[in-house]
């Protein structure tokens, strides 16, 4: 992909749910390096918007182009079952999402974010933030540049755990990739800022 090209781009986007209209007349562009703090109250369509952006519904009004790939989106659930182990569990999301699924790959995953000596423990052992920590995982095991949409990534996480996400997200950053990030708190990286509370 050309760095210089745009890697997600929203036109005139509109969302509704029902009858009530959550968000419209939203633009952006995003290309490589950018990282974009989604913000915007409770119920404004922050996760909508996110959702929209993946391709995981059709807007009301607008377009989403995907110029730099399908978007790697990261929910604010956790989507892990709590009988599997870590390891099964990371093996598990990254073969849905058509990510490398071998061994290396998981322990350096599991590692980036300190859980390799969890990697035989059950999900339903771990407490939120560790289980937090196993679906942020997928994201270091990721080594394309194509956009992440993260949705509150930093709920749960501990000092640790925010450290090492934020170290990840740096590097994605700086290998070209690009971030919407949805959250109540302000990123420690720099960026820009998509407020859906604006007027």
């Amino acid at each position: 992909m050309d760095p210089s090209a745009p890697a997600l781009q929203l036109n005139a986007l509109a969302c509704r749910r029902g009858t009530r209209l959550l968000f419209r007349g939203v633009n952006l562009t995003m290309s490589a390096g950018d990282l974009v703090w989604l913000r915007g109250r409770n119920g404004s369509g922050k996760t909508s918007l996110l959702r929209l952006a993946a391709g995981l519904g059709r807007p009301a009004q607008g377009e989403v182009v995907r110029p730099g790939g399908t978007p790697v989106l990261l929910g604010h659930t956790n989507a892990l079952k709590d009988e599997l182990t870590v390891a099964e569990s990371l093996h598990f999301l990254l073969g849905v999402h058509g990510l490398v699924q071998d061994a290396a790959t998981v322990d350096a995953a599991l590692d980036r974010f300190g859980l390799a000596n969890r990697r035989h423990q059950r999900i339903g052992q771990l407490s939120q933030g560790q289980r937090r920590r196993v679906a942020l995982a997928r994201l270091a095991a990721s080594r394309s540049r194509t956009p992440w949409l993260l949705d509150e990534p930093h709920d749960g996480l501990d000092a640790e755990g925010t450290q090492a996400l934020d170290a990840l997200l740096a590097e994605h950053l700086r290998c070209g990739g690009s971030v919407l990030m949805a959250s109540h708190q302000a990123p420690s990286l720099p960026g820009r800022v998509l407020d859906l509370d604006a007027p």
